[in-house]
């Protein structure tokens, strides 16, 4: 797959005329009569504060690791992707060619499910928290003596709601099921630990370890399909295979040097957030680059 880039940043799409559906932390939608326009901007955001500083190419890294891995998958999880291909879309979509190329998707629109997938290969995040004080991730019990960071003897799945601002709170599985019905949360923590699974063993050959990711499910009628981003270094902890050692925190393929720069000037993370140096703009850049190299080339 073609490596970009793209030094031009994108930190918000502006397409006049059209109906625009949502902006998140990083994704821009559009509803049309086609289906959504999914465009991943640059934004970046650290501890729920949007950055004022873009991350150049941070969204072709995302899109193109998204539409990598909806076609890898599609054989576990029918997914909503439709076109990466401007001329494809629709024509009133084709003089904002400059906004589109490389970061952006046409996909079908979905009833999503408020609930976060979420797959857990190893002892990190919000789950070693409570495994400390509690032995479990999500009520889980796991056996005693992990380390920080250590691989599990299998896969876990542990849902969470779906924040519109603010953290994703972990639930128990039970939770989960009295939300979406017994069925439907049998068959997504099915798909999410099939997935995970084949990410994991693809990503570790090429040197990447998954330690843990999230997915997205919506109903396209009464089919239960795959959504939104996958497998990339925003919804997904990605470890250097060479460099990890468990009992402490990993490197990671992400905006790691962006938390650890703002943790270092004390930010009292409430907006308005400081404005980052360009060298910490640019290994942040650089890490997203390489996940994508890793993965795809």
């Amino acid at each position: 797959m073609k490596l970009s880039t793209h030094s031009q940043v994108l930190t918000q799409s502006r397409l006049p005329g059209v109906e625009l559906f949502s902006r998140g932390k990083v994704r821009d939608l559009y509803k049309l009569e086609a289906g959504l326009l999914i465009i991943a901007t640059d934004r970046i955001s650290a501890f729920d504060v949007i950055l004022p500083e873009g991350i150049p190419g941070k969204g072709y890294v995302l899109t193109q690791l998204s539409r990598f891995w909806l076609q890898d998958l599609a054989d576990i999880a029918p997914n909503h992707f439709m076109t990466a291909n401007v001329d494809e879309y629709p024509r009133v979509l084709h003089p904002f060619r400059d906004q589109l190329e490389g970061r952006s998707m046409l996909v079908r629109q979905t009833k999503a499910i408020p609930i976060e997938c979420v797959a857990r290969g190893y002892l990190a995040g919000s789950g070693w928290k409570e495994y400390q004080s509690k032995g479990t991730v999500c009520g889980i019990p796991l056996p005693e003596g992990l380390r920080q960071s250590d691989r599990l003897s299998e896969p876990i799945f542990t849902p969470a709601t779906k924040a519109e601002t603010g953290h994703d709170e972990n639930i128990p599985y039970e939770e989960a099921a009295r939300r979406v019905g017994e069925e439907t949360a049998s068959r997504l923590r099915e798909l999410t630990l099939a997935l995970y699974n084949r990410g994991r063993d693809y990503a570790e050959g090429r040197g990447i370890i998954l330690a843990d990711t999230k997915f997205e499910f919506g109903w396209a009628g009464d089919e239960l399909i795959l959504i939104d981003e996958v497998l990339t270094p925003d919804s997904s902890r990605f470890w250097p295979k060479k460099e990890y050692k468990p009992g402490k925190s990993q490197p990671s393929f992400d905006k790691q040097f962006v938390r650890d720069y703002l943790e270092s000037i004390h930010w009292n993370k409430q907006p308005p957030p400081p404005k980052l140096p360009r060298e910490i703009v640019e290994q942040t850049a650089e890490k997203y680059q390489e996940a994508l190299r890793l993965l795809t080339s």
